[in-house]
């Protein structure tokens, strides 16, 4: 069956900006579901994230959360989602589950001991806490997700948890010697501007002054010359016999 272009461009309003307008419109509805429910639109699809810090470094028998969200585009219908540690190469399970739907509390299948499940699915939160942690408990862990409403799409995150004995205080004498070197040479240069700024103000001020000075003494001989002619002129004329 033929479109009838007619219902997205008017006879009366047949202009060619509102025909695009129109156009574009209407196929942006219809498509960019289909974008994203087949996952060509990759930056809406499922995305598993642990953060924009993906490691963490702790001490020997602290207890340490393992952060993990999970976002999509058209939401979620029996995620898969589980956590995973790199053994030497091995991929052990930590825990797994299914999530029926956003909002919903998993039942969680947890393989190791001292795990927590914590995220308890608010705001797609699926973090896991790792109790009295040792140094065995050091190393890789993936988070992992697959969502059966886009076609199975799934992702994973990496995280990397560092076991030390104790926290080693960063030695910042480098930054503090930079820092200095920078302040001071900023408080120079002010320096510098400010006695600059002083001179030329000095400087000003002395000008101004002695073209006072000028117009003064140039008034006062003006004023004498004037007296000694006033002074001449005012002299009787003698009279003539």
């Amino acid at each position: 069956m033929a479109t009838n272009w007619s219902n997205f461009c008017p006879v009366e309003d047949l202009t060619l900006w509102y025909c695009t307008v129109r156009l574009v419109y209407v196929l942006s509805s219809c498509f960019l579901p289909f974008l994203c429910f087949s996952g060509a639109w990759s930056a809406q699809a499922l995305e598993m994230s642990v953060g924009k810090i993906p490691f963490l470094q702790a001490v020997n028998g602290s207890t340490v959360t393992l952060p993990c969200t999970y976002a999509s585009c058209i939401g979620i219908e029996n995620l898969y989602f589980n956590w995973q540690f790199n053994d030497n190469g091995t991929m052990q399970k930590v825990c797994e589950s299914v999530i029926p739907s956003e909002g919903v509390v998993p039942d969680v299948t947890i393989f190791r001991e001292r795990v927590e499940f914590v995220g308890k699915n608010h705001h797609n939160n699926v973090s896991i806490l790792l109790l009295n942690i040792t140094f065995e408990d050091g190393g890789q862990y993936t988070c992992f997700g697959r969502n059966p409403k886009e076609h199975h799409k799934n992702h994973s995150a990496i995280f990397n948890l560092i076991v030390v004995d104790e926290l080693r205080e960063v030695d910042n004498t480098l930054t503090i010697i930079i820092a200095s070197a920078v302040g001071g040479a900023i408080a120079l240069l002010m320096g510098f501007m400010l006695l600059k700024n002083f001179t030329l103000f000095v400087l000003t001020k002395l000008e101004e002054k002695n073209k006072e000075c000028l117009v003064t003494s140039s008034g006062i001989d003006n004023t004498e010359n004037g007296l000694s002619g006033s002074k001449a002129d005012s002299k009787p004329t003698p009279k003539k016999k």
